[in-house]
């Protein structure tokens, strides 16, 4: 792919998680570390750490495999202050065709919005602010004119209403998750039109009931949680990107007519996230 290529603007246009991904912001983990214990996988990898050396070839394998279906992709600058600036979807998130800028929760990544803001100013590409309450773009999740977001320790309901009067053509659904756990996307994720992952333990009964009305789920165990089952990347509907190690759940997707690519992501989930929380999508169609 040409230098041109890569940074042909895109259109900012997400009305799913599942449609045809055409432009995307990655970063790599240049830096990354776990520094300061901020969620429960960290906890466990501590002692271990990341291996950077590792974690940027993995990143790498990532973005050849995106760009191995067409999709184009763009770069933020890593810099060392931010070591968590691999997981890119929780700075911004797209509803439309409108990019929204997160308010971060967590002093550690209040930086990385600002180094977002400075590289959308440099595309020329616009984007609305987040000012109410916090938000970050993990525990938003994309269907059509409804959209889910995560109440967690990142995300509370201040902006989910703010996000609600930005957007007054949409059905802003907020879903309590379960304390421990990061953001939405850890435990919940579309497939296509009809098809969801979702680990139940996450949730209150009334809203897993409601997730189990409106899609087909493919239920994950909490083993399968904490190795981030549902947090795969579709290219386009019945396609995406899952990890090796998630067996059962990749065997469960292709009985479901879905194709799998598998991308080994081992060091970059020691943080906390996978290949959602990696990328920053700009344009589905």
């Amino acid at each position: 792919m040409t230098k041109m290529q890569e940074e042909k603007k895109p259109q900012i246009k997400c009305q799913t998680e599942f449609g045809l991904l055409k432009h995307v912001v990655v970063c790599p983990p240049t830096f990354m570390e776990i520094r300061k214990v901020i969620n429960e996988t960290q906890k466990h990898y501590l002692n271990h750490n990341i291996d950077q050396h590792t974690a940027m070839k993995q990143h790498a394998d990532f973005v050849n495999a995106l760009r191995d279906h067409g999709v184009d992709v763009m770069s933020l600058p890593a810099q060392e202050p931010f070591n968590e600036q691999v997981y890119t979807r929780d700075i911004g998130f797209c509803i439309g065709d409108t990019l929204f800028a997160s308010n971060m929760e967590d002093d550690i990544r209040k930086g990385e919005t600002r180094v977002l803001r400075e590289w959308l100013e440099e595309q020329e590409l616009t984007y609305k602010d987040i000012t109410a309450g916090t938000i970050e773009g993990g525990d938003v999740v994309v269907d059509h004119q409804r959209v889910w977001i995560g109440l967690s320790k990142r995300t509370d309901k201040n902006a989910v209403q703010q996000l609600q009067q930005l957007l007054p053509e949409y059905e802003v659904i907020p879903v309590k998750i379960r304390e421990d756990i990061l953001h939405l996307d850890c435990v919940f994720n579309l497939v296509r039109d009809d098809l969801a992952i979702l680990y139940p333990g996450a949730f209150e009964q009334a809203d897993l009931d409601r997730f189990r009305k409106l899609y087909k789920t493919i239920e994950i165990s909490e083993e399968e949680q904490f190795y981030m089952g549902t947090n795969i990347l579709s290219f386009a509907p019945n396609k995406l990107v899952s990890l090796p190690s998630n067996k059962r759940v990749n065997e469960a997707l292709r009985k479901e007519g879905v194709t799998v690519v598998e991308v080994t992501f081992s060091e970059i989930i020691k943080s906390g996230g996978s290949f959602r929380c990696c990328s920053l999508p700009l344009q589905r169609e």
